[in-house]
């Protein structure tokens, strides 16, 4: 091959100090420094979040298997008798307790069996033969007045639920028209109160039942289901197969 003046140059590929590095050779060289690159911020990116959690422990998930009401289908003689079971002993702390009636009541008389307890939720429930209606939960502030008050509040939630059936709709409608009419369809209570107040509040007629926790469980955190007026064998809600009245 001529090597004469006019031939091409041969290119340097060894890298060779003094040499012209190739396209390749750069392009692997960037490779390897935004790999590198990479796996420092990533490894940057570890060590902050371990900071962080020792700085900011996560807190702990609230984890609650306490429970108020009657299991589903539970024979009501077998609930009545453990609710009464709940209310045993000599503590003086405050326990949160279900109070069930014996009939549905109007709002207006929720100070005369809250009295000075504190009351935080209030049930309503529109009782229609064999027509499965909603159980409606409005939380309660401290205060008589907005107690009295919230059967408005359990309509305005009726109102707002959505309905996907024909039936669904007609449900929804009678329950907000009877609960805006002031029925007595006030079902439950939710209270804190010492185990002696309880047992003095249970003495009081109309009161069916009454369930306490234990003092130590975290308030807003235990499921929820109160004993129906109309449940006097089994607590279950029965068929929902009858007509559903126009109001």
């Amino acid at each position: 091959m001529d090597n004469g003046p006019d031939a091409a140059p041969k290119r340097e590929v060894e890298g060779a100090a003094g040499s012209i590095p190739t396209c390749e050779a750069i392009s692997t060289r960037d490779t390897t420094r935004r790999r590198l690159g990479i796996g420092l911020a990533a490894a940057a990116f570890v060590i902050l979040i371990v900071l962080l959690g020792w700085a900011i422990p996560p807190r702990p998930a609230i984890i609650s298997s306490d429970r108020l009401g009657p299991e589903n289908s539970e024979p009501v003689a077998e609930y009545l008798a453990r609710a009464r079971n709940t209310l045993a002993g000599s503590d003086t702390d405050a326990h949160w307790a279900l109070l069930s009636f014996t009939a549905g009541i109007g709002a207006d008389r929720i100070p005369e069996f809250a009295g000075e307890l504190r009351v935080s939720e209030a049930l309503y429930h529109v009782p229609i033969d064999r027509v499965a209606t909603p159980i409606v939960q409005i939380p309660l502030p401290a205060g008589g007045p907005v107690a009295v008050a919230s059967q408005r509040a359990a309509a305005g939630t009726v109102w707002a639920m959505s309905a996907d059936s024909d039936r669904a709709e007609r449900v929804r409608r009678v329950t907000y028209a009877r609960l805006s009419a002031d029925c007595p369809c006030l079902v439950g209570l939710v209270a804190q109160a010492t185990l002696p107040q309880l047992r003095n509040l249970a003495a009081l007629p109309g009161v069916r039942a009454i369930e306490a926790l234990p003092a130590d469980a975290s308030a807003g955190v235990f499921a929820l289901s109160p004993l129906l007026p109309e449940q006097q064998d089994l607590a279950d809600f029965g068929p929902d197969d009858g007509p559903v009245p126009d109001n």
